[in-house]
């Protein structure tokens, strides 16, 4: 099995719908742009993946999302180096289609309140739902360590809770901690490194902003 040395998350850069939730009414989510911000971030990003990739072949997921899209050409990777697979499970998590403005205000709310991982959107999706997904999506990526020539690097271009949940999933992390952690920033990554142990570790935390509450003893 060719296990890859690093498995890197990216968030794309800022999109429209970050810099102004309005646009939600008027918009498809996965039709959202990058913001120049948004660009910004990426190409600064994308010069950071470089330098780290260096001349090893990398192993590309990206979310079907437009913004997902323009984050990844902004990275402006080697393509020969680089194989490029477009991969629905790794989309953000659903809200509805056409979103009005004031109602997710109001779920988002009762979303606070009711936990992050359990409440489900009208007409959307659950953290649980999106966990369930990227779980699907993680059994597709290890068979395909399998592959005797699997590049050393895997990129995976997506949303900020699908790569929390991605790192709860891979990490066997608890609801609770899942709970008390908060998204990257817009053009962030994590990156997870494999050790001389044959383990992977998270090259740095996602910032938490409460501890957690475990209904129970897990770890």
């Amino acid at each position: 099995m060719a296990r890859p040395q690093r498995i890197v998350l990216v968030r794309h850069g800022e999109s429209d719908g970050n810099a102004d939730d309005t646009v939600y009414e008027r918009e498809p989510d996965h039709a959202l742009r990058l913001t120049a911000t948004g660009l910004r971030q990426s190409r600064e990003t994308g010069a950071l993946l470089r330098e780290q990739f260096g001349d090893e072949r990398v192993s590309v997921y990206i979310s079907p999302y437009r913004r997902t899209h323009e984050t990844f050409r902004a990275f402006d990777l080697d393509p020969a180096r680089v194989r490029v697979r477009e991969e629905p499970r790794l989309r953000e998590q659903d809200w509805g289609n056409w979103q009005d403005r004031d109602d997710v205000r109001l779920q988002k709310a009762y979303r606070d309140a009711y936990g992050h991982f359990f409440y489900r959107f009208a007409q959307g999706e659950s953290g649980a739902d999106v966990y369930d997904r990227v779980g699907a999506f993680l059994e597709s990526l290890h068979r395909s360590f399998e592959e005797p020539d699997h590049p050393e690097n895997v990129l995976l271009i997506t949303h900020g809770l699908t790569m929390r949940l991605f790192c709860m999933r891979w990490f066997h992390w608890s609801v609770a901690e899942f709970e008390s952690l908060s998204n990257p920033g817009n053009g962030e990554t994590r990156t997870l490194l494999l050790g001389a142990n044959g383990r992977y570790t998270l090259d740095r935390p996602f910032q938490r902003w409460r501890t957690p509450e475990p209904y129970g003893r897990t770890g």
